[in-house]
Parts: structure tokens; sequence; C-alpha cells
């Protein structure tokens, strides 16, 4: 009997993730492109990830989306939506998990995930950007340089320079002040990080910490903040290269589940 394959598609605000899964719940494929819903993204992430799995869309016997865009997906045969696939996803990631922390491109979320794996209550930021990846994306481009030297910075800080700003746009003034002032940019970044890991610990208070945490989406990838947010929080926090995959895994799961047998 031929192996069937199972798709899931992640369709965010500024990127699109896609893993196919094989029967045993094994990644076989997976793609990212750079761009979200209403763009090229979701066809070239599918496109890089069927490449990886080395299969044509033919022999997917099930597909299913998430995120903002899911709607748009013309191949999927079902739709979850992405606190859901969050949880499903962060379940097979890190076995045990029950406290999830989610920063996404343009939201924040922390997930309460029950012993069955399931949702059972979750806290949500997606009325501002401040707090998220792009939020981040801003204060990158202040410095001229790419997110992921952020955490280099950090990691040569001597001192937190706090950022009062919650807003995007004030809090990026109040940077490029403090860069007039002559502070260090190792310091500012390390400010930026700690301003990010108070609104997200302020949203996992809400919800409550139960062990393990684990941390998902493109700012997990992040070490410095993770580890301020780990210090922050008083536990330890796991992570995965696979962290901005996390919804898209979940979808495919649920894709395999939903299929006809």
């Amino acid at each position: 009997m031929a192996a069937r394959f199972y798709m899931g598609i992640d369709v965010g605000s500024t990127a699109s993730k896609c893993v196919v899964v094989d029967e045993l719940s094994e990644i076989v494929g997976k793609g990212l492109y750079p761009s979200g819903a209403g763009t090229v993204g979701p066809a070239r992430s599918i496109e890089r990830a069927l490449a990886e799995a080395g299969i044509v869309q033919e022999e997917v016997a099930g597909v299913c989306a998430t995120g903002y865009g899911r709607n748009l997906i013309e191949c999927a045969n079902g739709q979850m939506s992405e606190l859901s696939c969050h949880a499903k996803g962060a379940s097979s990631l890190f076995p045990g998990v029950r406290t999830v922390v989610d920063i996404g491109g343009q939201d924040a979320k922390v997930l309460r995930i029950g012993a069955d794996g399931r949702l059972e209550n979750f806290v949500m930021n997606d009325k501002c950007a401040a707090g998220t990846g792009r939020f981040l994306d801003v204060m990158a481009s202040i410095f001229e340089c790419k997110v992921d030297d952020l955490s280099d910075f950090d990691a040569r800080s001597e001192k937190a320079l706090p950022i009062s700003s919650t807003c995007t746009v004030f809090a990026e003034s109040e940077v490029i002040s403090k860069l007039a002032q002559g502070e260090s940019i190792p310091d500012i970044v390390a400010g930026i990080h700690a301003s990010v890991v108070e609104r997200t610990n302020g949203l996992v208070r809400r919800v409550g910490v139960e062990p393990d945490v684990a941390m998902t989406g493109g700012v997990a990838l992040n070490a410095g903040l993770r580890r301020r947010l780990a210090d922050r929080m008083g536990c330890e926090i796991k992570t995965s290269p696979l962290a901005q995959y996390n919804g898209a895994l979940g979808a495919a799961l649920f894709a395999m589940e939903k299929a006809p047998a």
C-alpha cells in the first residue's frame, strides 16, 4: 500500500508555513515563505514543503488550513482555528507541555493545554503590534540590522535600558532618542527585549503558568529574549528549531485525523 501524506498550511500575517507529515505523524517536508495572506506566500511554502518531502500534491490525502488567510487556500479540504492548531502542534513538538507562549508577526498569545493535548484556555493580544515580531522588525530597522542580530546585541549588554513606551511608534522615537544620547546599542536592545518580556509576562499571568512551558513562533528563535522571559517567569522554557512551523504542524495532524480511512 502506498504511503499516505497529510498537509497543514498556516497562513499568517507576515509569513506562510507548510508542513507535510506521514502516517506516523513524522514531518517529511516543510516550507516557509516570508509573506502571508494575499500574496504568493502560501503557494511558495506549499511548493517548498512538497519538494522537501519528494512528493506531488496528488499524493496528499488531506489538507488543513489555519491562520489569518486560511479561507484563501483552495486546495484545503478542512480548516481549524490557529489556537487549536498551535495547541495540537505544541503537544507533538513538546510532549507534556501545559503552557505555550506564541509570539508571531502581529500577535502574541498564551495557551493553556490539558493533559490530553487539547486547548483549555488562552489569552491573546492582537490589537497592537507592540510585543510582537513586527515590533522587533521595526526596532531592528533602526539599528540597520537583521532581527536575528538582536540576540547577539543583547548578549553583549551590561544593563537593560528601560523602554517606557508601549506603542510601537512611540517606542521607535524613544529608541532613536537614546541613540542620540550616546547609549549603547546592546543596552538599548536589552531594554527592547525586556519591554517585550513584560508585555508577554502580563499575558502569561492572566492564564497562569503550569510546566512544562514551551515557546513557539518566530520570536522563539531569539535566544536573548527567550532567556529574559524564562528569568521573568521563573521557569525553563523549551523551544525547537521548528517553532515557526508549530501551527502548520498542528494543522497537518488535524488533516490526518479528519481524512477518510
